[in-house]
């Protein structure tokens, strides 16, 4: 159908490979967050046109922009994601694309697997002129 189902964050790196194919910028490195207190589990908000994204720890309550979304967040118009199905929770996996022989950016993913149902997408891709792709995904 129009939907993709996954039952573990291995699903949703699929998915965003999948994705990112389709939209001609490989993704080369992915990173998957973890809150401090242990969770994998965040309510997202995000504006993919500002390029700022912000995660929200369900276990704990930490809130966390994602990458280098923290430059970006005066200017966005940021907006809580929801599945299809109903669900407000999700894990995540960030990827990147990279300039060809180069460690720098390109372009920049955040997948979404809703634990609820299993769907997986990509909620968000914008450019990304970030230098250094593992200091980005570090900040994941």
């Amino acid at each position: 159908g129009e939907h993709r189902y996954g039952e573990t964050q291995a699903d949703l790196r699929e998915e965003v490979t999948r994705y990112a194919r389709a939209n001609h910028y490989v993704a080369h490195h992915f990173a998957d967050p973890i809150c401090g207190c242990g969770s994998r589990v965040f309510r997202l908000n995000l504006d993919d046109t500002a390029g700022a994204a912000v995660r929200t720890c369900v276990g704990c309550g930490d809130v966390h922009a994602i990458g280098d979304s923290g430059e970006y967040l005066d200017e966005a118009d940021l907006e809580e994601c929801a599945c299809p199905c109903g669900g407000e929770v999700f894990e995540l996996t960030a990827a990147v694309s990279l300039y060809r022989g180069s460690d720098d950016v390109r372009w920049f993913y955040l997948g979404c697997r809703c634990p609820a149902c299993g769907l997986t997408a990509v909620y968000g891709d914008w450019k990304n002129e970030f230098n250094g792709y593992q200091e980005l995904l570090s900040r994941v």
